[in-house]
């Protein structure tokens, strides 16, 4: 990708992150809307937009499944979301949307939150063993 695409990719990034946050108030979209990147194709027709849903409630929150709605009401909202994304772009055309529910982002968070849950484990473990180990030590 040039640098030309990749500056306007980077400004619809910003642009987005805002619009979705002030401007769709659909219940239907629960979580906060992270945007992590964005792909302009070479024509300008299109931008693939990756975006995770970060869940008020963390149970199954990393399945695609579960932000099947957030997507759907992205999706539907593009055309206005175009509409005022156009307002600030300083381009002849503004590409069509096309939001995407972005695995890779929302794997390594997964993976993070499994990382810590065994270390946590480990430390309790080991703080159990200190203890128990330490009472036969002075007996």
């Amino acid at each position: 990708m040039n640098q030309r695409l990749q500056r306007l990719g980077d400004q619809i990034q910003r642009e987005l992150a805002v619009l979705i946050r002030d401007a769709i108030n659909d219940p239907r979209l629960t979580g906060f809307v992270t945007i992590s990147s964005v792909k302009v194709s070479s024509d300008l027709g299109y931008a693939d937009i990756y975006v995770t849903v970060m869940e008020p409630e963390l149970n199954d929150a990393m399945s695609k499944h579960s932000h099947e709605a957030s997507l759907e009401v992205l999706n539907k909202a593009a055309g206005f979301l175009r509409t005022e994304l156009s307002h600030s772009l300083k381009t002849r055309t503004t590409p069509r949307l096309r939001f995407h529910y972005d695995e890779i982002t929302a794997r390594g968070n997964y993976m993070m939150d499994l990382i810590n849950k065994a270390v946590t484990k480990t430390e309790q473990t080991e703080d159990n063993d200190n203890t128990s180990g330490g009472d036969d030590a002075t007996l």
